[in-house]
């Protein structure tokens, strides 16, 4: 094989795995986004006594946009192989696949909580409850990272072997 064929393979691969990249930051985000919103809505609900369908689907849209958009600037893929070099991991094993767990909730649960508490605490305070935010907002984060944790965990793993194989390429 020769020195083009060479490059045009790596330039192709290259292709596919920011394809694989977007669709994923596509499929967590929206897993995240739909998890998170439906347990910050439970825990709303808890204290409400009702679960708010409207407050659910704005929740996750808003959400949604907002783990896009991360997924869009965060190259976790390379943030991941960094980490696992700098720390002498196999990529694949079990420490590297909870390490990448651990760096992608670090990265999306608080921003996606933050929100989410933010539109529930003024759609509450705009009708009239009177509750403090930071209270709200830190026991609502320690859910959602330890729910955010356990997800990504899941997910991750099986959405890239879903397409890796779906892009013409054999899963880890």
């Amino acid at each position: 094989m020769d020195e083009q064929q060479m490059n045009n393979q790596a330039a192709e691969m290259g292709k596919k795995m920011r394809k694989i990249g977007l669709q994923m930051s596509v499929l967590m985000g929206v897993t995240l986004s739909f998890f998170l919103s439906l347990v910050g809505n439970l825990m709303g609900a808890k204290q409400s006594g009702s679960f708010s369908v409207p407050g659910f689907l704005i929740s996750f849209v808003i959400s949604t946009i907002v783990s896009l958009f991360i997924g869009l600037i965060v190259p976790m893929k390379k943030v991941n192989d960094g980490l696992h070099a700098k720390l002498n991991m196999q990529e694949g094993s079990i420490g590297a696949k909870l390490l990448d767990s651990l760096v992608s909730d670090i990265i999306y649960t608080p921003i996606m909580t933050l929100l989410m508490v933010f539109l529930a605490y003024k759609q509450a305070t705009a009708h009239g409850a009177q509750m403090p935010f930071l209270p709200m907002f830190l026991s609502s984060l320690v859910v959602c990272l330890i729910v955010g944790y356990i997800l990504i965990f899941i997910f991750m793993p099986l959405y890239m072997n879903i397409l890796m194989k779906k892009n013409g390429l054999s899963g880890n």
